[in-house]
């Protein structure tokens, strides 16, 4: 997606690196993918249940 849109942004890390990192995302298992700070999951996800998990993250709380 942040190769296709310019409002996508990605950063890939080593989480033995950066310890902080870890720590404030409970990394507990890789990959992990992290949307806005509100939506994680860990693991591979399907295109379908991916596209939910940005919806969740872009829809305003109580909507």
């Amino acid at each position: 997606m942040a190769i296709q849109s310019p409002y996508v942004t990605a950063d890939v890390i080593e989480v033995t690196e950066f310890p902080p990192l870890v720590e404030r995302y409970a990394i507990r298992g890789v990959p992990k993918t992290v949307i806005n700070n509100s939506v994680d999951f860990v693991g591979s996800a399907a295109e379908a249940q991916f596209i939910e998990h940005i919806q969740r993250a872009i829809t305003p709380a109580g909507s």
